[in-house]
């Protein structure tokens, strides 16, 4: 089992010490930091008062190591999306459906309907199903680790078709993508 303390305390913006102040008793944040990197076992006692202080159940802050993680991959801005240096294990809101592996992209900049903050999350699929995604919201990777981000409008043969979102964009045509992944779910913070 993989804990995952801390990529969903960072993801909350909660340091360790708030969430050591949080904790019922209250704690140190080296404790927190301990439990967070393995070098103390995360006992179920603790995870309760963790997951308590987060205000998630229990259960999301372990996952099995065959699981597959969704990652945060790029970042959407004016410019269109941008590759992260650094890809980051994406805090899923909600149990989703299991067919084919979730991306998510993080909201930087407003553009078109999407604001700062916001988390496009997407699934992959295969391109040949490109078909069933027309007038969706996609992500599509390109050369040289970029990506290709906005609604599909269009598929001949092995081109994929995106307009972005932005006003005045252009479309962007992108040539035998290895996977294509369709906007599922958007969440943003109120």
């Amino acid at each position: 089992m993989i804990n995952r303390i801390r990529d969903i305390r960072k993801s909350k913006g909660i340091t360790l010490a708030e969430l050591a102040e949080a904790c019922s008793p209250p704690t140190t944040p080296q404790t927190i930091g301990r439990l967070e990197t393995g070098m103390r076992s995360l006992s179920l006692k603790w995870m309760e008062r963790i997951a308590a202080a987060l205000e998630v159940e229990p259960e999301i802050l372990v996952r099995s190591e065959e699981a597959p993680t969704p990652m945060v991959v790029a970042s959407l801005r004016a410019a269109g999306p941008e590759a992260l240096a650094k890809p980051r294990e994406a805090i899923l809101p909600s149990e989703l459906g299991s067919e084919g592996a979730l991306t998510v992209l993080s909201v930087e900049e407003s553009v078109g309907e999407f604001r700062p903050g916001d988390l496009i999350w997407l699934r992959q699929l295969a391109p040949d199903a490109a078909g069933q995604a027309i007038n969706r919201d996609l992500l599509v990777p390109r050369a040289g680790g970029r990506f290709a981000f906005g609604r599909l409008i269009d598929r001949q043969g092995t081109l994929i078709g995106v307009l972005p979102p932005g006003s005045g964009q252009k479309q962007q045509v992108v040539d035998n993508p290895p996977w294509i992944a369709v906007a599922e779910m958007l969440v943003r913070k109120l």
